[in-house]
This record gives structure tokens, C-alpha cells and sequence, in this order.
């Protein structure tokens, strides 16, 4: 039996894909609330396939429990923040799931950490934590989840996993065990170069889109199109430049690179910056929002509203969220929030915040694209007399950033 531990966005659809391919699975998490949802048959947030896949495994006896379970095979997949003032990881509640696996763990258990850590935090956090327990018998690996919201399913399913481990053969057994559904290659190697091929993936995402964010900028600054500019670069064969946007969300791209950050400070000088050009971006598109009311004489903030409250498009994850974050640097400014309009966000989360499309339209002149949900590509026509900032250059004839 697996007993995967935490059951949020990497957690829970891991536990349903290892069960619906016949693993024998118990799933633990301390939200009492979470487990009795999962237990009435509900999900606990929206994904693309996860409804059937839910199903699936609930015929093939997925177990959903607040208590950990005595057997061979922990799967750890909980959060890992990063201290905003260091810039670390911040691994206690990996740690705080490690210390309750070994107060039931038998002898030779192997321990999966899925979470997104650091490179040498199961050496500097987890480890001492054996050691202290006299639980040298336990096996550590590091398998880092590489899914991403909107795509979860189909991406367990087909990407590539490494596989981290202080033995190779314990490395082997749990490559065997990913794959009972994972179509995509296993690669088994150390934990610390699993660790850090984990985090350098997100990284060299984030650093590509500071690069277009940068250019965004450069290009607003010369009065030159630069979705344009990207376009005709992109013609080249060895170029492929990202899309700016309005900044970067999510649990993984705005995250992860700051652990390189704050463990080698004088060394990820391109990265820090990166990841600051990236953080700068809802400000930046605030002081657009001003420009542009300045440029058509417009005078009444009331009016103006933000689509979108998720961090990416078609999802209902608002971790990071760059919208958030734009309604933070205008508050600090004593600012009244916002308007804000998200289809996927059903309950009420922050002030002004509307839960029909058609009143919030009615109700503003200028509309902020901060997310590019379909809902809105499928209504463009609804747009006509606004004023409109498109962040992401799906609006003929909009604004852009």
C-alpha cells in the first residue's frame, strides 16, 4: 500500500492516477474538512479529467483518511513556500509530515518526497530528522512532481520523472512504481541533482519570461509592438521567446527560483533579478491602468475592473496570483480595490467581487484582461464601447502592456 500524504493540487490527483492503475492507495491529509468532501464523492478543486479520474479510483478503492497509515510507502506532497524575507525554502511542513511518517513507519519504509524542495534540503532538513529518530532504516527519495494546473492529468500521465535516490535499486522499485501509469521515461539518479533539476526547470522558465516582460517594457517605452517584435524573432530557427503577461503565479515559476536565490546569493545574479522583473510586472501594469485613464480623460476608478483572479487561464488556482498582487500594490497606496470578475472563482475571496460576467461588464468602462480565460475569447463581442488593457494580446484592438 502507498500512503500519499497531503492531498492538494500535487497530492490528490497523484493518489487517484497511482490507484486507477491498480496501486493500492490511502490518502492523508490533517484538513478534516478536505477528507469529508473527498469522502461525500466531491472533488475539492477543478481540473480538466480529474471528475473521471476521481471516479475511477474511488471503483478501485481509493481510501481518503486524517490518520497515517503503517506501510512500506510514503508519498510526501505538501507545500513549500519560500521565506520572502531570506529568500529559502521554507520545508516545515515537509518536515512536520516527515516526523508523523515515523511515528508509524515500519523498518525499511521508503519515504517519496514529491514536494519541490531545494537543492540539499532532504540532506540539511530531513535527514538530521532520521538520524535524531534512530530511523537510519528508512529509505529517502526525492521524486518531484512535474504537473501543472490545467493539465494535470494528461501531463502524470506522459511527462518524464526523475527519481532520487541514496541506493539505486530502492531508486529502481520506485521508478517501477511510477511507472504503473507514468508513459513518460524515469530517470534515477542522486537526490541532490533531483532536487536541482526540479527547481533549474521552473527557473528557466521564469528567467525566459522576465526576458519577455523585459522586452514588454522596453517596447511600451519606445512605442513598439512587442508582441510584434516576438513574433518575427520567434521566424528564427533557434529563437523562441515567451509572452510577456501581467506577472507570474502559480506554486512552482513564482516559487521555486528563489530557493536558488537565497542558497547561492552571489552567484543568481541573473535569476534574482529575473524573478524581480517578474514580481514587478501587476505594479507595472497598475501605472498602465493610470496612463491609459490619464490618456482618455478618465476619472473614476469605480469603472475600472479586473478579469480574472486565477494565476493561469481555465483553472481555479489563485496561488500567486497576479491580480492578488495588483490589488496589494494598490492598496498600499490607499487605493479603493478594484472590480473583480473570475468565472472560476464561485465564492467570495476579496471586495468587489462579482460572480456574473454580464453585471460586472455593466458595471465598469474599463476592463483589465489579466487572465485569458476561454469564457472571455468566447465573449469578445460583450467588449465593444469598453475600454480594454489586454495583458495578454488576445483583444483585437486593445491596449497592451
Amino acid at each position: 500500500m502507498v500512503n500519499v500524504i497531503g492531498l492538494g493540487y500535487i497530492g490528490l490527483p497523484t493518489a487517484l492516477m497511482m490507484a486507477s492503475y491498480g496501486v493500492d492507495v490511502v490518502g492523508t491529509d490533517y484538513n478534516e474538512k478536505l477528507i469529508a468532501t473527498l469522502n461525500t464523492g466531491k472533488i475539492t478543486f477543478k481540473e480538466d479529467g480529474l471528475d473521471m479520474l476521481f471516479q475511477d479510483a474511488i471503483n478501485a478503492g481509493v481510501k481518503f483518511v486524517t490518520e497515517y497509515q503503517v506501510t512500506d510507502t510514503y508519498i510526501v506532497s505538501v507545500p513549500t513556500p519560500y521565506d520572502k524575507f531570506s529568500k529559502k525554502v521554507a520545508a516545515y511542513y515537509v518536515v512536520s509530515a516527515v516526523k508523523d511518517v515515523l511515528k508509524v513507519a515500519p523498518q525499511n519504509a521508503t519515504l517519496v518526497i514529491e514536494s519541490t524542495v531545494s537543492p540539499g534540503t532532504i540532506e540539511k532538513s530531513i535527514r538530521p530528522i532520521l538520524m535524531a529518530e534512530n530511523r537510519t532504516d528508512i529509505n529517502l527519495v526525492h521524486a518531484p512532481e512535474r504537473i501543472i494546473p490545467g493539465n494535470m492529468v494528461y501531463e502524470l500521465l506522459h511527462n518524464n520523472r526523475t527519481i532520487g535516490a541514496d541506493d539505486k535499486a530502492i531508486g529502481e522499485v520506485v521508478a517501477k512504481l511510477y511507472a504503473s501509469f507514468c508513459q513518460g521515461e524515469i530517470i534515477v539518479t542522486d537526490i541532490k541533482t533531483a532536487e536541482m533539476t526540479k527547481v533549474v526547470e521552473n527557473t528557466y522558465r521564469a528567467v525566459n519570461i522576465a526576458f519577455a516582460n523585459e522586452l514588454a517594457k522596453i517596447c511600451r517605452h519606445d512605442n513598439m509592438d512587442v508582441y510584434e517584435i516576438i513574433k518575427i524573432c520567434n521566424m528564427h530557427p533557434r529563437v523562441n521567446i515567451l509572452q510577456p503577461g501581467p506577472g507570474v503565479g502559480g506554486h512552482c515559476i513564482s516559487v521555486d527560483p528563489w530557493f536558488l536565490v537565497g542558497d547561492y546569493p552571489s552567484l543568481a545574479k541573473v535569476i534574482d533579478e529575473s524573478m524581480r522583473t517578474n514580481d514587478a510586472m501587476p505594479a507595472f501594469v497598475l501605472h498602465r491602468v493610470y496612463d491609459i485613464m490619464k490618456e482618455r480623460n478618465m476619472h473614476d476608478l469605480s469603472k475600472v475592473g479586473l478579469y480574472g483572479l486565477t494565476y493561469k487561464e481555465n483553472v481555479d488556482d489563485m496561488r500567486e496570483s497576479p491580480t492578488l498582487q495588483l490589488l496589494e500594490s494598490q492598496e498600499k497606496h490607499l487605493g479603493e480595490p478594484l472590480k473583480v470578475y473570475d468565472p472560476f472563482i464561485t465564492k467570495d475571496v476579496i471586495a468587489n467581487q462579482y460572480h456574473d460576467l454580464d453585471q460586472f461588464l455593466n458595471d465598469i468602462d474599463f476592463v483589465v484582461i489579466m487572465v485569458k480565460h476561454n469564457e472571455i475569447k468566447d465573449n469578445v463581442s460583450k467588449l465593444n464601447g469598453k475600454v480594454v488593457l489586454d495583458c495578454h494580446n488576445i483583444i483585437p484592438g486593445a491596449y497592451h502592456i
